[in-house]
């Protein structure tokens, strides 16, 4: 192998996320710090906060991008609903069990799938293992138990990030202002 595809692998391996922000600080989505580093090397972008990690080559080193912000304003076509997945469903209850607030393991439908119930944000909340199987296939009411809050759809341009993976610590003042406070509470 030759030695720039090693080093290109060896790169690859190395990096992780960063965010992107619009012109007007609106979070647009993750890309690799790879990409982030081109864009700011291209003047498409703007470092904001560095990650720490620091690429070394031959004419000297310089530090990888955690946040950046897009020079130009770019305009988004349209907005789209969060994806329902259980990372979103996660983050948007805490990570806690909406029926007894021990750490969430699980994912539960609050009328059940088999009583005719839909895979929706409205109807699917996080669940501890014990509540989800004593719950099974009963209603709330079945049981005597009731949801402290209402599941609902998140909304807000950070949920674009959060509904797809964990949000970094250096992201969180960028993404607060667009949603994300109830979701990193």
């Amino acid at each position: 192998m030759c030695e720039s595809a090693r080093a290109t692998r060896l790169i690859g391996a190395v990096m992780s996320r960063s965010l992107v922000l619009n012109a007007t600080y609106e979070p647009l989505g993750v890309i690799a710090e790879r990409r982030a580093l081109i864009l700011v090397l291209n003047s498409r972008a703007t470092m904001l906060e560095d990650s720490g990690s620091v690429l070394r080559y031959t004419g000297g080193e310089i530090s990888l991008p955690a946040v950046i912000k897009l020079n130009k304003f770019i305009r988004v076509p349209y907005r789209h609903n969060v994806p329902l997945s259980r990372r979103a469903i996660f983050a948007r209850d805490g990570g806690r069990c909406v029926y007894c607030k021990a750490p969430a393991t699980s994912i539960d439908h609050v009328v059940p799938r088999s009583r005719g119930g839909t895979h929706v944000w409205e109807n699917v909340v996080s669940c501890c293992h014990r509540c989800n199987h004593v719950k099974a296939d009963k209603h709330l009411k079945e049981l005597g138990w009731r949801l402290r809050a209402a599941p609902r759809e998140p909304s807000g341009a950070a949920w674009r990030v959060l509904g797809t993976g964990k949000a970094e610590v250096r992201w969180l003042p960028y993404l607060e202002p667009f949603g994300a406070t109830e979701a990193t509470a």
